[in-house]
């Protein structure tokens, strides 16, 4: 026997309620995304999520599940008749499989959703255990902390038997919780606050500002490696590169040196929230962190929000950077985000920005000019395209709008 099947366990997904079918049909839906090109199969049963191996890729395949959001848990796992023999048969074969491994202890963990098989699992398990025993040298039985648990699922079509575990990336299945527009600079913060973003189940679309000639091609390219990275985890993001060079340089001539981080943070919102709009995104997700820099103390949070009725969501509002980083590095984004390439946030800093900017005086300042053309021009020349997962060619779909 060989392992033919790897068995997936939704966790957070079971606790939906009425909703749960709908949940784990996404689940299966972005398996299917991912794993697309193996030979495998992917069937849906109460409360698991089963793949059916077809492909000797083993190792691949379980990488890929990995970064699926909505997997708790899955298994390598055996199917079987449901037949006492064959399970003790099974389990053993599963057991042996594990041998690459140190095991002098296991135990037995046997479920009977089908209650129709006639052994219920209180039963089955010195059923199974004593079989292994018998066909085995120097292992024994530990309820306890046992080397490896032999897990049995008695199920309505077949059995299928499992020996370890390997964790999953848990959350939600991504396009389950609505659609978000990401504000990705090329920093570390941001691509990290995308990523935990999708763990709740939501799509993103990412929003990247950059002021030619100031930032040069290769931050433009930096940034569409980022998303490429974050593809990973969703199979494809639009990008929305807004050109935002006539604003800053507007903004440098017509706001005091002190407030120009402030405004031009307002109208960042301004854009992504008309975009948000055409794309039917239902929120604003940011890498702010309270108090990293002046921009992100609570002031100025309270004067920049003011600009959107959006939600604003901030996943890193209350980590330190080392704990982002620590993210970063985890998820692949962090080599290439310190890469050292301008983003526009670092053009034109005045010496001293505004901690504490006050709403009045904020839109005081923004009533010398009128910005509203500059933003609805901003918006009609920003390029938009879609990054998928592994795929070299970029498509432009400038007139999506």
């Amino acid at each position: 026997m060989k392992y033919d099947h790897i068995l997936v366990r939704v966790g957070e997904l079971a606790l939906k309620g009425k909703n749960r079918s709908v949940f784990e049909k996404a689940l299966a839906s972005n398996i299917n995304v991912v794993l697309k090109g193996y030979d495998v199969k992917v069937h849906r049963m109460f409360g698991r999520i089963m793949i059916e191996l077809h492909d000797t890729r083993e190792e691949e395949i379980i990488e890929k599940l990995k970064d699926v959001f909505g997997i708790h848990s899955f298994s390598l796992a055996l199917k079987v008749e449901n037949e006492l023999e064959q399970i003790q048969k099974g389990a053993l074969a599963a057991l042996l499989d594990t041998r690459n491994q140190p095991v002098r202890t296991f135990k037995v963990t046997a479920k009977r959703p089908n209650k129709n098989f006639p052994i219920d699992s209180q039963s089955l398990n010195p059923l199974i255990g004593g079989y292994v025993l018998t066909n085995t040298e120097d292992i024994t039985v530990d309820v306890h902390n046992p080397d490896v648990e032999i897990r049995v699922e008695v199920r309505e079509a077949a059995t299928y038997i499992t020996c370890g575990n390997i964790p999953g990336a848990g959350g939600l299945p991504v396009g389950t919780g609505g659609k978000v527009m990401l504000m990705l600079s090329g920093g570390i913060d941001s691509p990290v606050a995308g990523y935990l973003t999708m763990k709740r189940g939501v799509k993103i679309n990412a929003i990247h500002f950059h002021s030619p000639p100031y930032t040069n091609e290769r931050a433009k390219e930096k940034v569409k490696d980022l998303v490429r990275i974050l593809t990973k985890y969703c199979g494809t993001i639009q990008l929305h590169l807004v050109p935002f060079t006539e604003m800053q340089t507007t903004i440098h001539e017509k706001i005091p040196g002190d407030y120009a981080m402030t405004i031009m943070r307002r109208m960042m919102m301004r854009i992504s929230e008309k975009i948000a709009d055409q794309q039917k995104a239902l929120a604003i997700t940011t890498g702010e962190s309270l108090g990293q820099v002046a921009s992100q103390t609570l002031h100025s949070m309270n004067t920049i929000n003011e600009v959107t009725n959006l939600p604003i969501i901030r996943p890193l509002v209350t980590m330190d950077k080392l704990e982002v980083i620590d993210i970063a590095k985890k998820i692949g984004t962090y080599e290439t985000s310190i890469l050292p390439f301008e983003d526009c946030c670092t053009i034109f800093l005045p010496p001293n920005s505004k901690t504490r900017p006050r709403r009045e005086l904020a839109n005081k300042f923004e009533g010398n000019f009128d910005f509203a053309a500059l933003i609805d021009k901003a918006v009609a020349e920003t390029e938009v395209v879609t990054i998928r997962n592994q795929a070299k060619e970029e498509q432009n779909v400038d007139h999506l709008f």
